[in-house]
């Protein structure tokens, strides 16, 4: 059976080789946890390897992939999971997730697209996850995907992610941000999206900023502030499973660090308004 336990909690931040100095002059305490591409960190050595693994001793880290291709038409890159099994056991990394797409077909393709909803991509999807689960040793988290057109579908999205997690005995990276996102673009209530996902399953959380393409198209970049209705979405979250660890995603256009520590703050209030009973908040 994969291992499931639980080693994080509190507020993280993605960590991008930019953050590198800033991070290394900061008190560790002002952030939880870091998440780190391993794509970005196999083999890397020199002056830049080094201040990589002097920075992530100070921190818990779990892994997100990048490139793994899991629901592709191509074969499993074991080389990749056996390198991130590697890098796991080097930086202690409790978890390894990636996001529930494909990503290859003869090639990189550069992009994270959805696969069909269908019960033949359930099988095929939980197989793959349960072979690198299998090198892993333990299980992985898939990340709920933002996507922009929908090849084919049989099943409702929730019921699609639902079916691959049980299938393959896998767990859930929350993505608050994706569905918000989706619920744009495709016209749904994220709440009720939300409530129908396998929620019991869910490892961590993360929340992002967008950007605003148009009234009806937003575009996941996680190059902006998070907005107030993806923070009002993480509370929700919260009340539904309590404040689990959440991270903060920020890709480029980075801001000083004391602005993302900002929003890291605000992950941690939410968090401590979510240990308080409901009935006490409503007395307050």
């Amino acid at each position: 059976m994969p291992d499931h336990s639980p080693e994080l909690h509190g507020a993280g931040l993605g960590l991008r080789r930019a953050l590198l100095g800033p991070l290394q002059s900061t008190e560790p305490a002002a952030i939880d946890f870091l998440e780190v591409a391993p794509e970005n960190w196999i083999g890397v050595g020199g002056r830049l390897g080094r201040q990589f693994r002097e920075l992530v001793e100070s921190y818990p880290v779990v892994l997100h992939g990048l490139s793994l291709d899991i629901g592709g038409p191509d074969p499993i890159d074991t080389d990749l999971v056996h390198a991130i099994k590697a890098l796991m056991s080097e930086l202690g990394a409790p978890l390894f997730s990636e996001h529930l797409t494909y990503c290859a077909a003869g090639g990189h393709l550069y992009d994270l697209l959805p696969i069909p909803f269908t019960e033949e991509a359930v099988h095929y999807v939980a197989g793959r996850v349960k072979q690198v689960q299998d090198i892993l040793g333990q299980a992985i988290a898939l990340e709920n995907a933002s996507y922009y057109a929908q090849p084919h579908r049989d099943m409702s999205e929730q019921a699609f992610i639902r079916a691959v997690l049980d299938e393959s005995d896998c767990d859930l990276l929350l993505d608050v941000n994706n569905i918000y996102v989706n619920s744009i673009n495709h016209s749904y209530d994220p709440v009720d999206f939300l409530d129908a996902l396998p929620l019991e399953r869910t490892r961590y959380i993360h929340v992002a900023g967008h950007f605003d393409e148009a009234p009806d198209l937003k575009v996941d970049t996680h190059g902006t502030d998070v907005i107030d209705p993806v923070w009002e979405l993480l509370a929700q979250a919260y009340q539904r499973l309590g404040p689990l660890p959440t991270l903060l995603e920020r890709d480029f256009n980075l801001p000083p660090l004391s602005q993302l520590l900002g929003e890291v703050e605000q992950v941690r209030k939410l968090q401590a308004a979510a240990r308080i009973p409901l009935h006490a908040r409503a007395c307050r």
